[in-house]
């Protein structure tokens, strides 16, 4: 056994083709996503939900290929709905073929290829509603966005079915854009107001092969918050109005740091603006960081990293404070009851922090990876499959949702669709790519991110092959193990966990026995000459844990939040009465677990203590009075975030005073 590990060297996630999960808590929602998202999210994309808001997709294209007579449906950027919901078939099809899943793509496929423009350009919105006015509204129409969807849609759908109809619907539209956009003569130099297509063009080069596409992602990244800066040239030019008013002429310019094109991306230091966009470029910014080698490009990933985790981030592992623009505020600004938290933001912080881990394995990235994934992009889908929150808010008073027009964003319940439907599919394409987070592997080791049951074939640097098994028990008991289930070649690799930063006292045993791994960075390394049946197991400390907040986030001053293994728990109506800022716990209480029988909580485990709710002196009670309110004892009841909003409506809390 060899106890000194050098450092490791950048790594890749593992093709899905190659992780099988099987997992007692994961597994279920892979079955949902395969057998009824991805089914009932077709539906809603051809507008056969009844009640729920039409989504336009599927009929934009039917018109823009001529199939079809009408207007273009819902917002400028609808394509992607669509988009996201191939990929996730994509990655759905390389884990377990569908016959008819494949055929129902296929003819969607063709739809999308029967819109495409000679020259190669497809979107809807600009091929109906406003032909002869591409790239005239880069700020805000999406273009580049909805290219780059199709383009992750056209690589994932390629290496699920080896089919490469898209995928070539795809290059012709990314050859199209590296001919408008550059800085040769003739050539706009500029970039998407979202980001998007800069992180897909990563992946085409990845699945082609071809510099081209890598360069123009560069490109788009390089050229972003240089000055003149593109986006006011390209506001003049258009005479100061914007696509969401037509006509109106603005007064005042539109904020640039909302575009994150207020400085060159080098320059930037803290995460501002609409937050979906912030972490697709950092996400891309990543990628080619690790892809070219700019350390200038990873030391400003590790900046901007440091203050979205340490000051803009929710316990939930969500960003985005205000419902305003879908944006960050400013550090520490962390309000509960009126946060944003949109699930894309979560989702794609999930694809920075793998990003970061392929460059430099550091357990803080996987922590962060796992709080969002156990708890906000669970929590954005009902159990059902067939319900989602955009919102993914800390505390919920169903009347002010319904009466407060600030808080009207803010759902006591998910909702069947919407007309701005990005979250749903995004949830199901990220679930349904599941495998390529647990893993990555380099020429020697096999890194284990998530503690997700699964079975995975790998290969080390043409030496060894090997089947490795992981079991885990998360998130209810802290067991977790790698077993070496086939070998063949030399037998010497690496396994490498990450111990997570909430297990306070964790354990390992090789084949049963102690062991002691090197830990470096919060990953535990044990290289050795493995055999058949080895097993590598690690016991973590799921007890639970009060957490508290940074003082300087002022919402969360003199509270408290309770979490146990990678779970956030919060407090609902349901278990707890209404009025539930009147609840606190004390200090001293005692934190006890115990297991959900009934619905939705059933096996889950929950947690109990004895607190106390303060009640009104007087009945009937004066708003304001000169008596203190009287304390009486109260048992209080957490469930894990991730399951809130299942029951009956009613208030939610995260956070409880103390």
């Amino acid at each position: 056994m060899n106890n000194s590990v050098k450092p490791s060297a950048p790594s890749e996630p593992l093709q899905l083709q190659s992780v099988r999960i099987e997992d007692a808590y994961w597994t279920p929602y892979l079955d949902l996503v395969r057998d009824t998202v991805i089914p009932y999210q077709l539906e809603a994309l051809n507008d056969r939900i009844p009640d729920a808001e039409p989504s336009y997709a599927v009929s934009n294209f039917r018109i823009a290929a001529k199939l079809a007579e009408g207007s273009f449906g819902g917002m400028v950027f609808q394509d992607s709905d669509l988009y996201k919901w191939l990929e996730a078939v994509g990655y759905s099809l390389a884990v377990k073929p569908d016959a008819e899943l494949e055929r129902e793509a296929d003819e969607l496929i063709d739809l999308i290829a029967s819109a495409q423009q000679p020259d190669g350009y497809l979107n809807t919105f600009y091929t109906v509603a406003e032909p002869g006015k591409r790239w005239s509204n880069l700020m805000e129409c999406h273009e580049l966005y909805c290219a780059g969807h199709m383009i992750e849609a056209a690589v994932a759908y390629y290496q699920g079915t080896g089919k490469t109809k898209l995928l070539d619907v795809a290059r012709r539209m990314a050859d199209y854009v590296g001919s408008v956009f550059g800085t040769g003569e003739g050539q706009i130099r500029g970039y998407d107001g979202h980001q998007e297509i800069e992180l897909a063009l990563v992946k085409l080069y990845q699945a082609t092969g071809e510099q081209r596409y890598l360069d123009l992602s560069l490109h788009f990244i390089n050229e972003r918050g240089q000055q003149p800066s593109f986006f006011l040239e390209e506001w003049e030019r258009r005479g100061r109005t914007t696509h969401w008013s037509p006509g109106v002429i603005q007064q005042n310019p539109p904020a640039m740091d909302y575009f994150q094109a207020h400085k060159p991306v080098r320059e930037q230091e803290a995460a501002t603006g609409h937050a979906v966009r912030v972490v697709y470029m950092y996400t891309a910014m990543a990628d080619l960081a690790l892809q070219t080698g700019d350390e200038s490009l990873l030391e400003a990933c590790r900046r901007l990293w440091r203050n979205i985790v340490q000051k803009q981030m929710y316990i939930n592992g969500s960003i985005g404070s205000t419902h305003h623009g879908e944006a960050f505020t400013f550090d520490y600004d962390l309000p509960n009851d009126t946060n944003y938290s949109e699930t894309c933001a979560s989702i794609g912080l999930i694809f920075f922090a793998r990003r970061m881990l392929q460059l430099e394995m550091k357990g803080e990235y996987g922590d962060v990876l796992e709080r969002a994934l156990y708890n906000t992009v669970t929590a954005g889908m009902a159990r059902d499959g067939k319900h989602y929150f955009y919102v993914n808010p800390m505390e919920v008073w169903p009347e002010a949702s319904a009466k407060n027009p600030g808080r009207h964003h803010v759902k006591p319940v998910r909702q069947k669709w919407y007309g701005c439907a990005c979250c749903p599919p995004n949830i199901t394409r990220l679930l349904a790519s599941l495998g390529q987070y647990v893993f990555t592997a380099n020429e020697d080791t096999l890194y284990t991110h998530l503690y997700i049951g699964s079975e995975t074939a790998v290969e080390f640097g043409g030496k060894t092959k090997a089947v490795i098994k992981l079991d885990s028990a998360l998130p209810w008991q802290g067991e977790a193990g790698l077993t070496v289930q086939e070998i063949e070649g030399s037998g010497t690799f690496t396994l490498a966990v990450r111990v997570p930063s909430w297990s306070k006292a964790t354990a390992f045993t090789l084949n049963g026995k102690p062991v002691s791994p090197v830990i470096r960075e919060s990953y535990a390394y044990l290289e050795r000459t493995w055999q058949q049946g080895d097993c590598f197991a690690v016991a973590l400390d799921m007890q639970p844990q009060r957490i508290y907040a940074n003082p300087n986030a002022r919402a969360d001053a003199g509270k408290v939040a309770l979490q146990r293994g990678p779970l956030v728990y919060c407090f609902e109506e349901a278990d707890n009465g209404a009025l539930l800022p009147a609840l606190s716990l004390p200090p001293q209480s005692e934190i006890r677990e115990v297991i959900g029988t009934e619905g939705i909580l059933e096996d889950a485990v929950l947690l109990e203590a004895d607190g106390f709710r303060l009640t009104a002196p007087e009945e009937p009670a004066a708003l304001y009075g000169t008596k203190p309110a009287e304390l009486t004892l109260q048992k209080l009841t957490a469930v894990p975030y991730t399951l809130w909003g299942n029951r009956k409506p009613g208030e939610m809390t995260v956070w409880i005073r103390e």
